[in-house]
């Protein structure tokens, strides 16, 4: 790596000029703007970090609030791969990641001290509970913040089309003769889930379908154990549903082990969709019928809206980023047998 001087004797110009060149100002030729990036490239100058920060008053670095209640930490698929696209878009503009917790080597700290001691420029929070004062304080301070998968009128939000997503399942499954729908769906504090819920009760709704008590139950995202039991609930009833909606393909597993275990076969004695499009999904025979969300679109545009909130303040929107999903018809919806 070399230095701004040597970068300058390197091109026959002053450092002055390189340094203008590099910040894109306009009082010098293109021509010479472009010799000196170019040569920058080609022998890897980099500005000093602390250099550069004292310059613009920025530090280049994002911070990433990311608390899992499964704890199942940067293993969470859908979550992991969010941050992926995020942290590419980010790293593309300059900017550093920093994780965000409630400590300081041993001394214990909120989130909002946290962020001011790590200096960073913005934040970006995922799956955290929002109902936490601490969150609750992060979001009302004057750090940018964008949110993902959750709705603040503080901030941007970037969200997965849930609405649309349900629907494309409903109609997927409605097509194939089903009109016993049952939903296993995630917690009822989140954003998405009551989205999600609003897009199956207007589907059953719009087509006239009857919803029998206790076909819609509440289990924890990814907890297998509880989509298990409540799956069992379900094929208990005098009742059972054609079909069953579950929160994420992970809890789906623990449905498909109990259907399993009562020698049903899926999509012939009965039909199950996830959601997310996990890896996992395509692997499992049958393949499953879920919605990938597109986690490399939700965390680029996360990372840009909250760059752009960072560099330009003034005339960046408060908005709400919806990011469209895709169905995948896999081989878990047979035709209904009613």
């Amino acid at each position: 790596m070399i230095s701004m001087k040597e970068l300058a004797q390197h091109c026959g110009v002053s450092v002055a000029t390189v340094s203008k060149a590099l910040n894109d100002q306009n009082d010098i030729g293109e021509s010479t703007k472009n010799k000196i990036k170019k040569a920058a490239v080609k022998l890897g100058y980099y500005p000093n970090a602390a250099a550069r920060s004292l310059k613009t008053n920025r530090s280049y670095n994002i911070g990433v609030l990311f608390v899992d209640e499964a704890n199942s930490g940067l293993t969470h698929e859908y979550f992991a791969a969010v941050l992926e696209g995020f942290k590419v878009e980010a790293e593309k503009q300059g900017y550093d990641i920093t994780f965000i917790n409630r400590q300081i080597g041993t001394q214990k700290v909120s989130y909002y001290d946290h962020c001011k001691y790590r200096n960073v420029d913005g934040v970006v929070i995922a799956c955290v509970n929002f109902d936490n004062p601490e969150v609750i304080d992060l979001l009302a301070g004057d750090i940018p913040v964008v949110t993902v998968d959750h709705i603040h009128e503080n901030c941007s939000s970037v969200l997965s089309d849930n609405i649309k997503g349900i629907q494309s399942l409903m109609e997927y499954v409605y097509e194939n003769g089903h009109r016993r729908i049952a939903y296993i769906h995630g917690q009822m504090n989140t954003a998405v889930t009551k989205a999600r819920l609003t897009s199956y009760y207007r589907f059953m709704e719009s087509n006239d379908l009857h919803i029998p008590d206790r076909y819609v139950l509440e289990a924890d995202y990814l907890d297998v154990s509880q989509a298990m039991a409540y799956t069992r609930e379900l094929l208990d009833r005098k009742d059972p549903p054609t079909c069953i909606l579950y929160p994420d393909d992970t809890a789906l597993i623990g449905g498909l082990n109990e259907i399993r275990a009562r020698n049903l076969r899926v999509p012939e004695d009965i039909s199950i969709v996830g959601y997310d499009g996990s890896r996992i999904s395509q692997l499992l025979n049958p393949k499953l019928t879920t919605i990938r969300q597109d986690t490399a679109a939700i965390g680029m545009q996360a990372a840009k809206k909250l760059i752009s909130t960072i560099e330009k303040p003034k005339t960046t929107f408060t908005e709400q980023i919806i990011v469209e999903g895709e169905l995948l018809k896999g081989e878990s919806v047979g035709k209904a047998n009613i």
